[in-house]
């Protein structure tokens, strides 16, 4: 009976430890192959150097040859992703992005944009979301962002992805390319390839640059260029190295073309390791939580179950008889000797008989009464 119940305990929990490793690999793992809600704000710095590029300063139109720096900073809205509602409840996440571009000589501000979108927590796309916008010039303006924007997949492929460019307002197809170990870290390497197409700029601003640049022009356009080649992390589709290498022009339709921008932006080696160091840390605890601690969990599972079954059918131990007193086992015959214990004098009756004489002297003769004797 005993070997039974430790049996049904080993049992019990060894049931109870498959179903925890289920639960991991379908429960806890894809809860976290998702963009979290309090995810920690992020920077990334990107450095040009000896970029072209357009400076205008107190209205003066220019064109400069500097280092610039590229910051971006990424801020989750907790507040405006709890009030999504309908389909985006719970699927997606809100981000609040701002980017400014920096002489590192004199500290200038050359260029900043501000926006907000909605992504999809587990693809990291960007999805139709009726607040988003995009902020170049202080007039906040209606952008619908789309494509991958500034993460990749979890769990991404090597395949192509679109990426949204945010100069043409638009996403272009980035190939999959191959990969690159970088700071230890296997990646994946996507280029997305725009060549000299014509950038929706409003009709004023295109006329302030032929003012100032190519006064001869009537009209003109400003063309754009980009290579922008992204590193990621297969596993968290994070951004591990980004290097953008950007050409922009005016095409008046006199005088000759203008560079307006001649810049080619590369993460600088604290971001690359900072990216890289923040991939490995969640990709431990992927590795923890869906492989590792599942495995550990059906293999002591399993050792359970079996260690129950071994209990089940170990045999139960033969019963061990209990001694019995002699006198409970072997009565006293009528004509056997009473025993004598503890002195001549004892508790224990001796067998019935109307007449007997003992040999003993000592013992008195049982004589009949006097009528009894007158009857025989």
């Amino acid at each position: 009976m005993k070997h039974r119940a430790v049996g049904a305990v080993l049992f019990g929990g060894g049931v109870l430890l498959l179903a925890l490793a289920a639960g991991l690999v379908f429960v806890v793992k894809p809860a976290m192959t998702k963009l979290p809600y309090d995810l920690e704000p992020s920077t990334s710095v990107a450095e040009a150097k000896g970029a072209t590029f357009l400076q205008i300063t107190n209205g003066a139109v220019a064109i400069d040859q500097a280092d610039l720096k590229s910051t971006i900073l990424v801020t989750p809205d907790r507040d405006k992703t709890a009030a999504l509602s309908g389909d985006l409840a719970g699927d997606t996440v809100v981000w609040r992005v701002g980017q400014t571009v920096d002489r590192t000589d004199t500290k200038e501000l050359i260029s900043a944009y501000g926006a907000e979108l909605a992504l999809d927590r587990v693809s990291g796309a960007a999805v139709d979301w009726n607040d988003q916008f995009l902020d170049e010039s202080g007039a906040p303006e209606k952008v619908s962002f789309a494509g991958q924007v500034y993460k990749f997949p979890f769990d991404a492929e090597q395949e192509n992805y679109e990426v949204f460019d945010r100069d043409l307002r638009q996403t272009r197809m980035a190939e999959f390319k191959g990969t690159e170990e970088i700071e230890g870290l296997e990646t994946y390497r996507y280029e997305q390839v725009i060549s000299d197409e014509k950038l929706p700029l409003p009709a004023e601003r295109v006329g302030l640059l032929l003012g100032a640049l190519a006064p001869e022009a009537t009209s003109g356009d400003v063309v754009y260029s980009n290579t922008r080649t992204v590193w990621v992390d297969p596993v968290t589709g994070s951004y591990i190295k980004v290097r953008e290498q950007q050409k922009k022009t005016l095409m008046p339709n006199a005088g000759s073309p203008v560079t307006l921008l001649d810049a080619d932006f590369l993460y600088n080696d604290e971001t690359v390791t900072a990216s890289a160091d923040r991939a490995k840390s969640s990709r431990g605890q992927l590795t923890i939580l869906g492989v590792w601690a599942p495995l550990g969990l059906v293999v002591l599972g399993l050792a359970l179950i079996a260690a129950a079954l071994l209990f089940s059918r170990r045999p139960a131990p033969a019963a061990v008889p209990t001694r019995r007193h002699r006198a409970d086992s072997a009565p006293t015959r009528v004509d056997q000797q009473p025993v004598r214990q503890g002195g001549p004098l004892t508790d224990e009756i001796p067998p019935a008989s109307t007449n007997w004489r003992s040999e003993d002297p000592t013992v008195p003769i049982q004589r009949g009464n006097q009528g009894e004797a007158e009857r025989h």
